[in-house]
């Protein structure tokens, strides 16, 4: 009892905050200052694969003590993909079948954004993530991202327009990138978009799913499978990694990635961190640098949908990047955001990222590039969460159902 006793009295110490000294399964963390408890997933993985490195999957469980709540301000709005803030707090979210909504803080509708290009919307296909232009208080310009017929087939594209708020319309509208080849398929088209410092944007695509794009995840002439930095105008950003290899696509500045629609910039480090389903396990938390490999589907701690191996049932090789962290069975990690306030104080600069298949957001206490904890929220909401955004100490994220959650201090 006195060493319980001087535990908890530490811990609070550090943490600044009381703690659950009652429940003797748990105990707090001196270095998050949080309650740590066994790893929140329990279920059996779906292959006998080891880890790289300690920590890299199924992490010591972390429970939020600061009271929050999580309302539902929304109900039914459609088919959302993304959500992202305004500077004033209101949201803009877009619809899979091909437009844009705007929602004040509470939840209502203020106002429908048409006329936007047609999108492919079958499968995982659709108008998809949306960014604001760094200048977008004076140039009023958004960039979003669609999968667009083309030919037999289709592909990921990025474009851009001025809003026109009053008019419920996107103006001047151009396609600046597209992610080719085009092929057949409904499947893993990335997408995410998110500015740097520099207002160069990084756009994810995914590998289309099919074999015949599988395997150019690997090839540096195929936009598939890639992280690419692009300036405004659709062009490479200076310094790309590949910008002066005449076999390569000057875009890209990572590849090896299976379907990534998760990307967001580190607060304090300014590095691009991005998450990306692997197949039956494997799901994939990285940290992306310029020029790597990150070994799909070379390498990877999944296997087939059907129970097969894949390739050579490999998960490390040297020249290619292991996850910080990973998942199986899986996340199906959608959008993400790091969380940069105070209003929750242990959630400061956590990285959370949206479930689809299960069906919670997941909360990541990251220290040194290490995941040092984990913890499930929104559970008890039974649904896939599509994306997450932050704004002045709250988390907004929207589901497939067509539910618009705020989570916010009590």
């Amino acid at each position: 009892m006195q060493v319980r006793t001087f535990i908890c009295l530490s811990a609070i110490l550090i943490a600044a905050s009381s703690t659950r000294c009652n429940d003797s399964n748990a105990s707090v963390d001196k270095t998050t200052g949080a309650d740590t408890t066994a790893p929140v997933e329990t279920k059996k993985p779906n292959s006998n694969y080891k880890s790289a490195f300690k920590g890299q999957t199924r992490i010591a469980g972390v429970k939020t003590i600061t009271a929050y709540k999580a309302d539902k301000i929304a109900d039914k709005i459609g088919r959302p993909w993304a959500v992202i803030p305004f500077a004033d707090g209101r949201l803009l979210v877009t619809d899979k079948t091909g437009f844009m909504q705007i929602f004040d803080a509470n939840g209502n509708l203020v106002k429908k954004i048409t006329g936007l290009p047609a999108v492919d919307a079958g499968g995982q296909g659709g108008l998809l993530d949306v960014a604001l232009d760094p200048a977008f208080a004076q140039n009023k310009m958004i960039y979003w991202s669609f999968s667009e017929k083309n030919g037999v087939g289709n592909l990921m594209a990025v474009a851009k327009g001025k809003l026109n708020e009053v008019a419920g319309t996107v103006e001047s509208l151009v396609v600046i990138f597209r992610a080719t080849p085009a092929l057949k398929s409904g499947l893993h088209f990335g997408s995410r978009l998110r500015f740097d410092k520099d207002g160069h944007l990084f756009v994810s695509t995914g590998e289309r799913s099919i074999m015949e794009g599988r395997v150019q995840a690997q090839q540096l002439n195929s936009g598939l499978g890639k992280i690419f930095k692009i300036t405004k105008e659709g062009k490479p950003a200076p310094g790309n990694p590949f910008i002066n290899n005449k076999n390569a696509m000057p875009e890209i500045y990572a590849y090896g990635i299976r379907n990534a629609q998760s990307l967001d910039i580190h607060p304090v480090t300014g590095e691009l961190w991005e998450a990306e389903f692997g197949p039956r396990g494997g799901d994939e938390l990285n940290i992306i640098k310029p020029g790597k490999n990150y070994g799909w589907p070379v390498i990877t701690y999944g296997i087939e949908y059907g129970g097969n191996e894949i390739g050579e049932a490999i998960q490390q090789k040297a020249g290619m990047e292991q996850p910080v962290y990973y998942w199986d069975p899986v996340l199906s990690p959608s959008g993400m955001v790091f969380y940069t306030g105070n209003a929750i104080p242990e959630w400061k600069n956590n990285l959370f990222i949206g479930g689809l298949s299960s069906q919670h957001i997941a909360r990541l206490v990251i220290v040194n590039n290490k995941v040092v904890g984990e913890e499930r929220i929104l559970a008890d909401k039974n649904e896939r969460f599509r994306d997450v955004a932050y704004y002045n100490g709250m988390l907004y994220a929207v589901t497939d159902n067509g539910s618009l959650y705020k989570v916010s201090k009590k």
